[in-house]
């Protein structure tokens, strides 16, 4: 149970940042003994590998603050994201063999389709998120709240390693998240839609200038 709840946190956090989630499994398998990761997965935890993703990580940490920018970026990360939450999800599920964890650790690819899954489904949420926030605040909100996803993402990385049951307040501030920006969406869409039919009719009723 706790490990596939350490699964979901990380997946979701790679939701949010897909760099962030990879470092900290790589650096406290380095570290710690709190990431046990099994042969298939050791290469997280080369130190080689941890600088590359550190320096994905500050450029994506830029790129996502800059508006419109940002847009591109959450284009680009619809396959990065899910990629690195299958990954994580993965990763953390089949060290679940530590524990004997039996139907996790004889198919290992229900964590990358979970971790996938759950991942897809944060970035879907933030990437519909951000124009909202850009269009409501002028682009000054970007990179406030890119800055709170990057903190969010850290956190719920380190919760889902050293306190995985906190994962599960994280899954449900989110759904609550979920919710408030699936509504604010249909609002925006609603009044686009209302101005471009006044709009509209506003053009079919003015009154032609005399001859």
């Amino acid at each position: 149970m706790l490990a596939a709840l350490t699964g979901l946190g990380l997946s979701t956090a790679a939701g949010l940042n897909a760099y962030i989630p990879l470092v900290v499994v790589g650096v406290l398998a380095n570290v710690t003994d709190a990431v046990r990761l099994p042969d298939a997965y050791s290469w997280l935890s080369n130190w080689g590998v941890i600088a590359v993703i550190a320096v994905l990580l500050i450029a994506e940490t830029v790129l996502d603050k800059v508006p419109v920018v940002d847009s591109v970026n959450d284009a680009i990360q619809t396959v990065v994201r899910p990629a690195s939450g299958g990954v994580v999800f993965s990763a953390t599920n089949a060290a679940a063999e530590f524990e004997r964890s039996s139907w996790m650790a004889e198919n290992p690819w229900a964590g990358w389709l979970l971790g996938i899954g759950v991942a897809l489904a944060v970035h879907v949420m933030k990437s519909a998120a951000r124009p909202v926030v850009n269009a409501g605040t002028a682009g000054v909100g970007a990179p406030v709240v890119s800055t709170a996803e990057d903190a969010g993402s850290l956190g719920i990385s380190l919760a889902a390693v050293f306190a995985p049951v906190l994962v599960i307040v994280a899954l449900l501030l989110l759904a609550a998240l979920s919710c408030w920006v699936i509504v604010k969406v249909r609002r925006r869409r609603a009044l686009k839609g209302a101005g471009s039919s006044a709009g509209s009719s506003a053009g079919l009723t003015r009154t032609p200038p005399p001859g």
